[in-house]
């Protein structure tokens, strides 16, 4: 925020806020009741009363078998999700012996090619008893089907698994870039993967529609959330296209933002974003079940605010970033390790970011009532100028022909650098302050070791996929692989001819290279 009196937004935020600020302003209408439409004070009736929040930590690094090591330790401290991050080359459907991968193996997450790295991943982990969230998005439907494979060799039911895939392609072509197919082909794929779990994984979320990483590539609060709603419309409508009913797939959709410190602000955008998700699933969609009309997200501290200098500052960021995420009403939160601007979290460091969760959870009154700044007289009109800023920007995006049509012109990708390079100007003229880094600062910083990753884990790697192609029955690869591009060409479902060829050993980079012998790869177009 710059001298207190612009939101991140570019909002004016008033000394001062009264009644004559919320003229118009009807609850009955604007808010309901906590578990009710528009589900602008939280999306159950109870929230945090009757229980916590979901308390995931991030974890995945190097080898599948130390990322067991470590999801083994975070179960035992306490908590109740896992969250996996995965290599670079397995987010971008590539093995780890392929010449494209070198270097990048086990290095930003957990190098996953095949259901043998699964096993080992997942290894003497209760999988009916813990929630699993999955950052993957292109090969997403790998991971899942993956997920699944293993759980049914432990004897677990896909009907008991609870999670989430990540599973957002559209939000990679505005801000990420580890898409591999052409958007409409990655839709199709979207569909596909909600048919499959309507019937196949129930309880499973199936996307997780994000706006974490526009915000960490510079966008504000509204872009934020219109952008991701955006993106969430052109879901909805391909599934629709597909043939599914909307509630048939509506209730399993989730997404993904970001808390930063700016707590009022963050607060209100939770509170703005459900308001009109709400309205656009029953109005737009004429969605009938309730749970169609929830938007239920996961939140991660924001990252992009963490300092390399004096690092342990950002213990007190992140408990802030925390802190905003519940009395905005999130369903589970990820809070990041204070090391995270400079290397992969230390062990400590990832439990010293769960242990800030607990202590907002059992030590602060915060759970024990339900939205306690509604009739805020500042965050209630925060909320609604949000809305009407956010609501202004997605419909200027459906004038552009929706969030498909929006991205190949460059459009949304165009107004986050514009954003993040206005930020930038502001850090550098010390108009804004960032604590250590233009104010505060120290002549020298303290050492700090971080945790490294061991060199060995690409050769390692190399050497079992060539163990795995020498051992698998390859005949039986090929047919699978030939039958998955025959449904990639027609009309039926990918996941099912996926799913058998991932049983018989094929890996990850087998399955995405079959899908581009059909699809093709994306080439993005000159921006906005």
């Amino acid at each position: 925020m710059v001298d207190g009196s612009v939101s991140e937004s570019g909002l004016p935020i008033r000394p001062a806020y009264g009644p004559d600020d919320l003229a118009g302003f009807d609850p009955s209408v604007q808010l309901g009741k906590p578990g009710g439409y528009p589900y602008t004070r939280g999306v159950y009736a109870s929230m945090y009363t009757g229980r916590p929040w979901t308390m995931r930590q991030y974890a995945g690094f190097g080898t599948a078998k130390e990322s067991n090591e470590r999801y083994h330790r975070l179960v035992e401290a306490g908590t109740g999700g896992l969250s996996v991050a995965f290599d670079l080359p397995t987010q971008m459907g590539y093995d780890s012996d392929e010449p494209i991968a070198h270097g990048e193996v086990g290095k930003v997450g957990v190098a996953i090619d095949s259901i043998d790295d699964m096993r080992v991943l997942f290894h003497d982990l209760p999988l009916d008893e813990v929630s699993t969230s999955m950052t993957i998005n292109a090969p997403g439907s790998v991971l899942l089907l993956l997920y699944q494979l293993v759980a049914e060799e432990q004897g677990i039911p896909a009907s008991k698994l609870t999670g989430t895939i990540q599973n957002d392609v559209l939000k990679e072509y505005i801000a990420r870039g580890t898409y591999i197919y052409p958007p409409k082909e990655s839709l199709r794929l979207v569909s596909d993967v909600f048919a499959y779990c309507h019937k196949e994984i129930p309880r499973w979320n199936t996307i997780s529609i994000s706006g974490y990483h526009m915000a960490e590539a510079g966008a504000t609060p509204v872009q934020e959330i219109a952008f991701t709603l955006s993106n969430a419309i052109a879901y909805v409508r391909a599934a629709q296209e597909a043939g599914l009913a909307v509630d048939d797939f509506a209730p399993r959709l989730s997404f993904f933002f970001v808390a930063r410190t700016t707590l009022l602000e963050e607060v209100a955008k939770f509170r703005a974003a459900r308001r009109i998700w709400a309205r656009i699933m029953r109005d737009d969609f004429e969605a009938q079940n309730p749970k169609s009309q929830m938007l239920r997200f996961h939140t991660q501290t924001a990252g992009v605010q963490l300092t390399a200098q004096q690092p342990e500052v950002n213990l007190v960021r992140v408990a802030l970033q925390g802190l905003g995420a519940v009395l905005g009403g999130t369903q589970s939160l990820h809070t990041n390790s204070y090391d995270e601007a400079i290397a992969l979290p230390t062990e400590k460091a990832a439990r010293l970011a769960l242990r800030t969760q607990q202590v907002i959870a059992y030590e602060t009154d915060v759970t024990k009532t339900v939205d306690p700044f509604a009739g805020s007289y500042a965050v209630e009109a925060m909320t609604d100028e949000i809305e009407a800023a956010a609501v202004e920007l997605i419909n200027h995006v459906e004038d552009l022909g929706g969030a498909v049509r929006a991205i190949e012109m460059g459009f949304q990708k165009s107004e986050i650098e514009r954003s993040a390079y206005q930020v930038a100007l502001e850090i550098d003229s010390h108009e804004r302050t960032v604590v250590g880094v233009n104010r505060f600062v120290l002549d020298v910083e303290e050492p700090y070791e971080p945790l490294r990753v061991d060199p060995q884990i690409e050769p390692d790697q190399v050497a079992r996929l060539a163990a795995l192609r020498a051992d698998r029955d390859s005949d039986a690869v090929t047919a699978a692989l030939d039958d998955l591009r025959a449904a990639a060409a027609g009309a039926d479902n990918v996941l099912y001819p996926m799913k058998e060829a991932l049983r018989l050993r094929a890996t990850g980079g087998d399955i995405a290279h079959a899908l581009r012998d059909v699809w093709g790869t994306y080439v993005p177009r000159d921006a906005f």
